[in-house]
């Protein structure tokens, strides 16, 4: 079916500017409208969705924004998503996908917001993204990548108390023999970059903005 270019630019925008108002009613609205159109869901995400959220993300690593602007943000692309994604047939899904990762917090820690911000930022960029929960135990990182046939495994931690389990991670997979499969990234307010280094990490990201940056570069695309 044909549609107006116009009217293609001005639901792409739409679904931009619901992202980067943060507003859940309007990013509804025109993905809705974008489906009526008949505009690949692909092509929505893309250079609507994800185009907002970069935005979003030039703007909080910039300090023009703040963390609940950023919250708001990522609850208006899920809310789009979560019309637009069940669109995708599987085929285009993977040409559309540069990499996969599964994140999660690890166990001990049930914050989330840095590693929801961090996930909607990687999808933002066209990662595939598994978000696995919180206070995950070492071994469930393991076996939700090899289900979801991951590249990378990203690892968030704010607690002290559960950085034993970051590095048990990384012992599990050296002695499952998985070290080479996996990329492991890790972030949270309880890991600096001295420390990533120290366990053997393959990247940190102390933001959602450079978190992105080091999963492009951990699979080649950086």
């Amino acid at each position: 079916m044909r549609f107006p270019i116009g009217a293609t630019k001005e639901v792409l925008q739409g679904l931009a500017n619901a992202v980067i108002e943060g507003d859940e009613d309007s990013a509804r609205e025109w993905a809705k409208r974008s489906i009526e159109l008949g505009i690949d869901p692909l092509v929505a995400i893309r250079e609507g969705l994800m185009a907002g959220m970069r935005v979003v993300g030039e703007r909080f690593a910039n300090m023009e924004i703040f963390l609940p602007e950023v919250l708001l943000a990522a609850d208006a692309m899920k809310t789009a998503l979560e019309i637009l994604e069940p669109l995708i047939v599987e085929e285009e899904r993977e040409k559309f996908t540069i990499g996969r990762v599964v994140i999660g917090t690890i166990e001990g820690d049930i914050h989330d917001i840095g590693k929801n911000i961090v996930a909607m930022m990687l999808k933002a960029n066209g990662f595939d993204v598994v978000d696995i929960g919180v206070d995950v135990p070492p071994e469930e990182f393991i076996l939700k990548a090899e289900e979801a046939k991951a590249d990378i495994i990203a690892v968030s931690a704010l607690l002290s108390t559960s950085l034993p389990y970051v590095e048990d991670l990384i012992r599990l997979l050296e002695g499952k023999g998985l070290r080479d499969k996996y990329r492991v990234m890790v972030g949270g307010g309880a890991i600096t970059r001295e420390y990533a280094q120290k366990i053997g990490a393959d990247g940190y990201g102390e933001d959602a903005e450079e978190a992105v940056q080091v999963a492009k570069r951990l699979i080649g695309r950086g």
